[in-house]
């Protein structure tokens, strides 16, 4: 899936299911490891972090889409995880889709921040379109075809 404006570029894709073999445990079997390429005029970053549940990563599409317009009735909610390590809020806009806000923590920060700690969130404000939110959606969606949840 991939976030973009003029400055900013974010994509996050998943690899993998952090424990390929199912044991019966409804958390270790469906904890996902996404990858994430983030660029922003200060510095660009990667980070692979096993920060999602699928349950939780089917959550993103259908908030990205709401974030766009489809379904915004009033404020959207802020979506965060189990995880603390990757969350998203919106700011509404009256020029499209309004701001995307991605925040990354933990493993998905940037190891480059100086005297900060991994725990405060750097914040990426993404100037979104709808037709971007939507294509990141359905990108999202093809991603995660492969990982149901076990």
């Amino acid at each position: 899936m991939l976030l973009t404006d003029q400055e900013h570029r974010i994509e996050l894709r998943p690899l993998r299911y952090r424990f390929p073999a199912v044991i019966g445990d409804r958390y270790d079997d469906n904890w996902l490891v996404v990858e994430g390429e983030v660029t922003t005029p200060e510095a660009s970053w990667s980070f692979t972090d096993p920060c999602l549940l699928t349950e939780e990563a089917r959550q993103i599409s259908p908030w990205l889409r709401a974030a766009g317009g489809e379904t915004l009735t009033g404020t959207l909610p802020d979506l965060s995880f189990l995880e603390p390590v990757l969350s998203f809020s919106h700011a509404a806009g009256g020029d499209g889709a309004g701001a995307l806000r991605v925040h990354l923590c933990y493993e998905a920060a940037p190891a480059w921040r100086a005297g900060g700690k991994s725990s405060d969130a750097c914040v990426i404000e993404i100037r979104a379109t709808a037709e971007g939110l939507r294509r990141a959606a359905d990108e999202w969606d093809r991603c995660l075809a492969p990982f149901p949840p076990r």
